[in-house]
């Protein structure tokens, strides 16, 4: 690996910003200060959304207020210190979801995207917009700039229904048994660009232990991007989204379930595979609660490392990243 590492970062959701802002931490621990010029993270924007006529992207904008340090820590998403007066007036006009809160300070980044991308800029050109205004330390690139937006086909009262991924996950909390994920128009989607050639240049690509099916999974879906890790000479390393056979955040385990894999670290490896099979792992980061499938994940063919996965703090991200990092020397 070259003294500035060149890394990929695969991640969505709450553990995507937290171990994104990690590894951002562990590079510049190790003298790096330009981290953007080394530092590249391809988003989800599978759970993107039009709501109100505005465009949303809800992990581009929770990773991009993490990097930034305005994120809302006690929330897990949205700008810290926002109010609510707008939400407030579109749910007196009946506008709008009532059950999905935008911020004021929120409100305007999504403003601002919407009419960015009206007057003819690609989402990846709007996200290298919006990492102008704060130092962010990354490049942030969305997985695509296609509409993709995650559709989950539901048993409702005995029928079948579909619903866009955020009423599912913000209004039902994922209690709607799920039938399947669909991402209408992924086929025919191109990465970002930038996205693939990343991949090809890294020294390391690490997936964040981000929720396997509804994050990470829509970016694998995207053409290219699967070819891309399975053919790139660097290492790529994985950090389970599972302790101790529970999920640390949301209804992952929901989803898993919905697609046949088993709620724990060794399961959720072999979901990923590994690359001297066709898969996409050379190493998994695994928790020390569960330090015993260590063997089944050697089985599987990734290499395992037992390492603390809690991302209690700003410390606690980094040293998680680091050890990402330092496995790629097995």
């Amino acid at each position: 690996m070259h003294d500035s590492p060149r890394v990929v970062v695969l991640a969505g959701g709450v553990g995507g910003s937290k171990f994104t802002l990690g590894a951002r931490g562990a590079l510049r621990d190790r003298g790096i200060d330009d981290t953007a010029r080394v530092l590249t993270v391809v988003v989800n924007t599978g759970d993107d959304l039009w709501l109100s006529g505005v465009r949303l992207q809800p992990d581009v904008d929770s990773i991009t207020y993490a990097l930034a340090g305005v994120n809302d820590t006690q929330r897990g998403w949205g700008r810290a210190g926002d109010t609510e007066r707008v939400n407030h007036e579109l749910r007196e006009w009946g506008a709008g979801w009532p059950w999905f809160t935008l911020g004021d300070l929120d409100l305007g980044t999504h403003l601002a995207r919407t009419g960015w991308l009206r007057e003819g800029l690609t989402p990846t050109q709007v996200v290298e917009r919006m990492s102008r205004r704060w130092p962010l330390g990354a490049r942030l690139l969305p997985m695509t700039d296609a509409e993709v937006d995650t559709i989950v086909t539901v048993r409702d009262g005995g029928g079948i229904r579909s619903l866009h991924f955020q009423e599912w996950w913000t209004r039902h909390r994922a209690t709607l048994e799920p039938v399947d994920f669909e991402n209408p128009g992924i086929s025919s989607a191109a990465p970002a660009p930038g996205a693939v050639e990343a991949i090809a240049d890294a020294d390391v690509v690490l997936i964040a232990p981000s929720n396997p099916v509804v994050s990470i999974g829509p970016i694998l879906s995207v053409p290219g991007v699967r070819d891309a890790l399975r053919s790139t000479s660097a290492p790529v390393v994985g950090v389970s989204p599972i302790i101790g056979g529970r999920v640390v955040r949301g209804m992952a385990d929901v989803c898993l379930t919905a697609i046949g894999v088993e709620t724990s670290a060794a399961a959720v490896a072999g979901h990923y595979g590994a690359r001297a099979d066709g898969g996409l792992l050379d190493a998994w980061l695994i928790a020390e609660e569960d330090s015993d499938l260590a063997a089944d994940v050697e089985r599987s063919g990734i290499r395992p490392v037992v390492r603390p996965l809690w991302m209690t703090d700003a410390a606690a991200s980094t040293a998680l990243a680091a050890a990402a990092l330092d496995a790629v020397h097995g």
